[in-house]
This record gives structure tokens, C-alpha cells and sequence, in this order.
């Protein structure tokens, strides 16, 4: 069977309204200032007017009340896109009562990622390209400005269809600074020498559409049998993975895969974008030597569960996908070429 290929929706234009919606958790109630931040950007960097729900805002909110917001937003013919907040942890809860026909009947860009990483996948099974990676809080409403990398990807991503390069970053930062402190957002964090992409058996191009997200949302919706469907629609599509802040050990995302390989999943992808792994936490202040050990840890999971259940896949790491800074945006069910011979990544936005 030949992968679904999702239709992408109409892309906004400056102007236009784009809701925003906390689909997982409405941290917004209680760090108000990096979202007022993001709020300001998306008017005047890029032109188009937020319009909030009940929930935005709000700390607990049920599934239904969220799953109303979406609708919401989808069903507003005046609003041409949808971006979250920020992630959360049970955006599993709502995908059951999602109405897919009132979706797929209003078809539009949606952003987010962690989390969303469900409604990605919701999307996918509908038919409609999703958009992996941006949120109000983290991206947009980045102390002292948006990391030019984030925001030209991003400002592509809304606007421009078409074929976009991704190019490695030359910097980035994975230490946060407490978004209850003001101090926080009166200068540019801190950032260090990227060091470019790893390339894991290059030879050859590979080009599909994408799926996938972080990896512990995956193996969640793997576990629940949510979004998922026959395992043959993946035959040629491109992987994407990254993981959390929540610094899954090493062990942890070998077993994931593995589970992915035993069930003959894994090697259905030919190619695997994994994210830059975060390595830094509020909960865990790792140095520069803990941080690159625990990178080049996760990176041999990886590889060991590539070797043993899919051997033939094509593998690029570091990434700027994910939880990540600077951060680009990933077509969800969209193109994605992979040219390990001329090490280029082009995604079709």
C-alpha cells in the first residue's frame, strides 16, 4: 500500500486571524508573560490577529472543554490557522471526541509540537498536513527576540508554500531561565557551537512524507492504538523523533524502538530525522560534559535499535527539530527529502 499523502490546507496571509488554543496544558494562567510576548509577536512580526478560547488561559480544563475550542476554532471560517500555547502531558484524553468530519471539512495549518505531537498524528489520519514544531510560550515568546533561525522557518512555514532547505544551526541552547522571574526576559539567553548534523549511512536519497514526533508521544499513542492504523501506510515515509525535557534515559528510547522493531514498524522508514536531544532541565542542571554524554548516549540507542531492526535506514542527528532552540518546523505528512549524498534536508512547506 502506498503511504496516505495528507493534503496541505490554505495557508494564511498577513491580516488574517490564527487561534490560539491550549489543547494540553493551559500554562498560560500561571506564566502569563511569555505568552503576552508571543501574543505581541504573532501581530507585529508577523501580521496576524490572535483570537483566544475559554480554555487558553485556563490551568484545568476537561477534555470536552478543550476538544470545544478546537472545534471552535476549526469551524471559524475567519480563522485560517491554529497554533498551541505550549505542550502538556494528556492530549491523548482528547483526541476521542474530536469530530474528524468537522475537520477534515475545515482544513487548516496547525503548529505545535512535545504534546501536539496527538494532534499531529489526528491530523495525519485525516488527511491534513500538520505543522511540527512552534508554540506562543516557548518559540514566540523566547527571551530578548526569536532565534532567526526559528523565525524565518516559522515565517516560511505559515506563508510561503514550497520547497524550504533546512540548514544546521550554527549555534543553539537547551538551558531555560524561570518564567516566573522578569529578569528572565530582559536579555538574549546564552547559547553555544551547535556542531553541525551527524550522518548515519548517507547513501542514497530518500523522499516521502513524514510522521512521527517526540518519542515519548509516539509510544504513547503505539500503546493506546490511537491514530495509528495499518503499519503499511508508513512504507516510505520519513521518521522524525525527538525527545523531551523529561531527559528520557538511554534505555528508555532503545526499549521504544525496540518495541517499534518488533512490531515491524520501524523499518518501514527509510530515513530518520532525530531532534538535537535537550539535555538541560529545570529539574536537572547537567554541565557541558553531562549534557554531551548524554547526547552521544541517546544517539548509540538509537543506532543500536537501527542496526538490529532496521539496518538499511538512512539516519541524520542534531536535528533542529523539537524541543530545541533555535527550532525549525517539520511538515507533519508533508514532503521531506532526505539527500545523504549531498547532505541537504528539504522540507515542502
Amino acid at each position: 500500500m502506498a503511504p496516505l499523502r495528507p493534503v496541505y490546507p490554505p495557508k494564511p496571509v498577513p491580516g488574517d486571524r490564527i487561534a490560539v488554543v491550549s489543547p494540553s496544558g493551559g500554562l498560560c494562567e500561571l506564566f502569563p508573560a511569555p505568552y503576552d510576548l508571543g501574543l505581541q509577536r504573532l501581530r507585529t512580526d508577523f501580521g496576524l490577529e490572535p483570537v483566544e478560547y475559554p480554555t487558553t488561559r485556563r490551568l484545568r480544563s476537561t477534555p470536552q472543554e478543550r476538544v470545544d475550542d478546537l472545534h471552535a476554532a476549526f469551524g471559524d471560517p475567519d480563522v485560517k490557522a491554529v497554533i498551541a500555547s505550549i505542550g502538556g502531558d494528556d492530549q491523548i484524553t482528547v483526541l476521542p471526541y474530536l469530530d474528524r468530519d468537522l475537520i477534515r471539512s475545515n482544513p487548516k495549518p496547525f503548529f505545535g509540537y512535545s504534546d501536539n505531537t496527538n494532534l499531529l498524528a489526528y491530523l495525519w489520519a485525516t488527511g491534513i498536513v500538520g505543522f511540527h514544531g512552534s508554540s506562543v510560550m516557548v518559540e514566540l515568546g523566547r527571551p530578548g527576540a526569536m532565534d532567526p533561525v526559528t523565525e524565518r522557518s516559522l515565517r516560511a512555514a505559515l506563508f510561503e508554500p514550497g520547497p524550504y532547505e533546512l540548514r544546521p544551526a550554527e549555534r543553539y541552547r537547551d538551558v531555560e531561565r524561570p518564567w516566573d522571574d522578569p529578569a528572565t526576559f530582559e536579555a538574549e539567553p546564552e547559547t553555544w557551537p551547535a556542531g553541525g548534523w551527524i550522518w548515519h549511512r548517507p547513501g542514497r536519497v530518500v523522499e516521502g512524507p513524514s510522521w512521527g514526533g517526540s518519542l515519548e508521544i509516539v509510544s504513547w499513542l503505539l500503546m493506546a492504538d490511537r491514530e495509528i492504523g495499518d503499519d503499511s501506510r508508513y512504507d516510505g515515509c520519513v521518521l522524525l523523533l525527538e525527545t523531551s525535557e523529561e531527559l528520557p534515559p538511554a534505555e528508555a528510547v532503545f526499549r521504544i524502538l525496540r518495541c517499534m522493531g518488533e512490531r515491524g514498524l520501524l523499518r518501514r522508514f527509510p530515513a530518520l530525522l532525530m531532534g538535537r536531544a535537550k539535555a538541560w532541565s529545570l529539574q536537572v542542571h547537567n554541565d557541558a560534559a553531562q549534557k554531551a554524554r548524554y547526547a552521544r548516549e541517546q544517539r548509540e540507542a538509537v543506532l543500536r535499535a537501527l542496526e538490529t531492526y532496521a539496518p538499511e535506514t538512512m539516519a541524520v542527528f542534531d536535528v533542529d527539530l523539537g524541543h530545541t532552540d533555535p527550532q525549525q518546523v517539520i511538515p507533519y505528512g508533508g514532503t521531506v527529502r532526505v539527500d545523504g549524498p549531498g547532505r541537504r534536508i528539504t522540507v515542502t512547506y
